[in-house]
């Protein structure tokens, strides 16, 4: 009881201190104060997330051998994996898989609202899942974490659904400057991916907890790059025929990532039991970690390797420790690996394991570039590029391609390896990388769950409004419905006490038989004679078309367009709901629109 008294107290009081803000302070000003607050909040949860991760992968492989195969690359995994599917069965009782595409879809079907368990929920399982070799990223849930923090912030203050869209571009903008200690590329990943709109109102608090979160990251690590890389050899414009060949490399591979990527996560979907797909999963991640030790975790090791231009060391901890002399060897390896990856990936998250495709793609890039110079260089006298520079430059090719994210990519690459000394070559593989991919495969590797769904928002206002409205709000259930049976007298009668001048036909369970139009019994209404001969399967007609409760509007949009109808029924599994008409539906899209893209 004095809980709730206190609970009850505090609330009175937060009302009040939330009052007072809309008075007297202005919503630009206070909005800038939450994104500085937000970023700070995000900084810290991106650097507790690495620390974990840190520890418990430094506690369960700093004892392993180098010179040869470690069998407990066969257990850490699963052991991993179950842990989580514990946490989240029993604490966090989510699902919080995909955190990116979650983020998403919150923006675009859920006002931008997140759950306050979203706030540390993908921090504790990703750090579990990556510190025990789950091969995934550590980006998707501090993405995740990071806007729920922003959208719980804007909650509190009872801030409208666009403040909060904006506030969760926040939280995940500083979750990637925080993580990787890259500012510009956590702002360009609001725009390109979560595809939140650049205008005057966004710039600053996107900005500003962008900096914020890197600071932090800044203060607490040193102000070094992610990765240490050092040009040892400058690029000659010579070697642009060889970028524009890895840039269209990295695209097919992007696209081989991204394929691969969701036939997996299909296969998976279809497993009905937890224990079977934990089994599987946990089999499929272990062998290739134990065959492939680089798989384990993020690899950004394996990439440190590759950038400081000591490539053998990649087949540390592997049966094939005595060939790691042999450049053949080397090169069959590092194919392996870059083939592999998206099913450790996959396996991983499909498994029950919580983490993003942000840093293997990254990984699969650095191999791409790495393999790519290493076999001309091997293959053909006096092509002289540089393993080390062509390694970077796949991971931005990569990034750019599996996320369509092509500015993000050469900015985030150039950040985390203080690589700006290469940003021609950049700019020119991730643009090859991001059109290669875009011929077969309009979405990115977040945005395609979403696209299938009609649940995705772009850049693109007039769709974007159109999904943010749900046609649920739109279906106006007031139409008077008649009986197939009935006569035209009792149809009369029900015409008399309605305003509409369309009635739906409906038979006993419900099901939508026709619809009557006024216009069509005008010239029959008013003679008694055929009152009791007339009934309605007589002068009833189909609807030029039905709408399913389900579809997305845009996709409604184009039926209304094709039938050239006013009102069309609306039904579930052919179960009569309501109707829909196009002045409703223009009447909710002036609104969203004026209410989503002010500013």
């Amino acid at each position: 009881m004095a809980y709730t008294e206190r609970h009850n107290r505090f609330t009175e009081w937060w009302l009040k201190v939330v009052s007072w803000r809309e008075r007297h302070i202005k919503e630009r000003s206070f909005i800038i104060f939450l994104a500085l607050v937000v970023g700070v909040i995000c900084g810290f949860a991106a650097q507790l997330l690495k620390f974990l991760i840190h520890v418990i992968s430094q506690v369960l492989t700093s004892h392993l051998s180098a010179t040869t195969a470690n069998w407990l690359y066969l257990v850490y995994p699963v052991i991993g994996i179950f842990l989580v599917t514990l946490f989240l069965n029993f604490v966090v009782k989510d699902n919080i898989s995909h955190g990116v595409t979650k983020v998403l879809y919150a923006i675009s079907r859920r006002k931008s609202r997140l759950k306050k368990r979203n706030m540390y929920a993908s921090l504790i399982a990703s750090s579990i899942t990556i510190g025990f070799g789950g091969s995934v990223g550590a980006e998707g849930p501090i993405v995740f974490t990071g806007a729920a923090i922003g959208s719980n912030v804007g909650q509190a203050f009872r801030l409208s659904p666009r403040l909060l869209m904006l506030l969760v571009g926040c939280g995940a903008a500083a979750g990637i400057a925080g993580i990787f200690r890259a500012p510009i590329a956590g702002m360009l990943f609001t725009l390109e991916v979560l595809m939140i709109d650049l205008t005057g109102a966004t710039v600053m608090p996107l900005l500003i907890s962008s900096i914020t979160g890197a600071t932090v990251a800044y203060v607490l690590e040193g102000y070094n790059a992610e990765f240490f890389f050092s040009q040892s050899e400058p690029f000659s414009m010579r070697k642009i025929p060889y970028v524009v060949l890895l840039g269209v490399f990295c695209g097919f591979v992007s696209l081989y990532f991204t394929r691969a990527m969701f036939m997996m996560e299909t296969m998976f979907s279809k497993l009905k039991y937890r224990a079977v797909k934990i089994a599987i999963g946990g089999m499929i991640l272990a062998t290739l970690i134990f065959f492939l030790p680089p798989l384990y975790g993020e690899g950004y090791g394996a990439i440190n390797n590759l950038l400081d231009g000591d490539y053998s060391k990649i087949v540390d901890g592997t049966f094939f420790y005595v060939d790691r002399d042999n450049i053949w060897f080397i090169a069959c390896f590092i194919g392996a690996i870059i083939l592999t990856k998206v099913f450790a990936t996959s396996a991983t998250n499909g498994a029950g394991g919580v983490g993003g495709t942000f840093a293997p793609s990254l990984f699969v890039g650095a191999m791409c570039g790495f393999l790519f110079a290493f076999l001309l260089n091997n293959i053909f006298d006096g092509v002289g590029i540089s393993n080390k520079n062509f390694t970077l430059l796949g991971m931005a090719g990569l990034m750019s391609g599996v996320m369509h994210a092509p500015l993000m990519a050469i900015f985030l690459t150039a950040e985390m390896t203080g690589g700006y000394n290469l940003f021609l070559p950049l700019l020119i593989v991730s643009t090859l990388s991001y059109m290669t991919i875009r011929i077969f495969e309009p979405y990115s590797i977040y945005t395609m769950r979403l696209a299938k769904q009609g649940d995705l928002l772009t850049h693109e206002k007039d769709k974007s409004v159109l999904t943010l409205l749900k046609i649920d709000s739109v279906i106006e259930r007031d139409f008077k419905t008649v009986r197939p049976d009935m006569n035209l007298k009792e149809v009369v009668d029900i015409i008399a006490t309605s305003n509409r001048n369309l009635f739906p036909v409906i038979d006993a369970e419900g099901m939508l038989v026709g619809v009557v139009l006024l216009d069509d019994i005008r010239n029959i209404m008013f003679r008694p004679d055929l009152y009791k001969k007339m009934h309605v399967t007589r002068f009833m007609s189909m609807p030029p078309a039905r709408i399913e409760i389900n579809q997305p509007m845009e996709e409604v949009m184009r039926i209304f367009d094709k039938t050239n109808a006013w009102n069309l029924p609306v039904v579930e599994n052919g179960k009569y709901i309501g109707f829909v008409s196009k002045s409703k539906i223009f009447n909710s899209y002036r609104r969203v629109l004026r209410h989503y893209c002010d500013g």
